[in-house]
């Protein structure tokens, strides 16, 4: 199927921004396998690194995981969320999105802690599409206290 004029926009911008570069740099590194995937995505299977720790995580227009490629076959619905995550790469110029992505994490963790629930990253991608369950939020000082207490 043909890429619509937004998707090619994005295709060109997440490679001149380097965020799809370095999603390719990442996959090289992790000995991973790639090949075109839909609407202007690429896949980087077999990924080799145990870090981060996700069924499948998406740097540009990158989406890279351990498993091979009939697991995004497998899932279209965590193909679409990790495409959302190539939006925000998009729109946040790139690498950018990095850091703060790690931001919207320690907030979740802090609020819930749960790296997804309240990352406002994953939550515009679809907790649910991503396969996350969405926790509670709990007071500041319960989490932290936790976080912190001797054993």
């Amino acid at each position: 199927m043909a890429l619509t004029k937004w998707q090619v926009v994005k295709l060109v911008w997440n490679t001149v921004n380097l965020s799809t570069v370095a999603g390719v740099v990442v996959g090289l590194i992790g000995r991973a396998r790639f090949s075109r995937g839909p609407r202007g995505l690429f896949y980087a299977t077999g990924y080799k690194l145990r870090f981060p720790v996700a069924g499948a995580f998406t740097i540009g227009n990158m989406i890279l995981t351990k498993h091979d490629r009939a697991y995004f076959e497998a899932r279209p619905v965590l193909v679409r969320h990790e495409e959302r995550h190539s939006w925000q790469y998009f729109c946040l110029f790139g690498l950018p999105m990095l850091p703060l992505y790690v931001l919207g994490v320690v907030w979740s963790f802090l609020r819930t802690g749960c790296p997804a629930s309240r990352n406002p990253f994953e939550r515009l991608a679809s907790l649910k599409d991503g396969n996350y369950d969405e926790k509670p939020v709990r007071p500041l000082g319960q989490i932290l206290s936790q976080t912190f207490r001797r054993s």
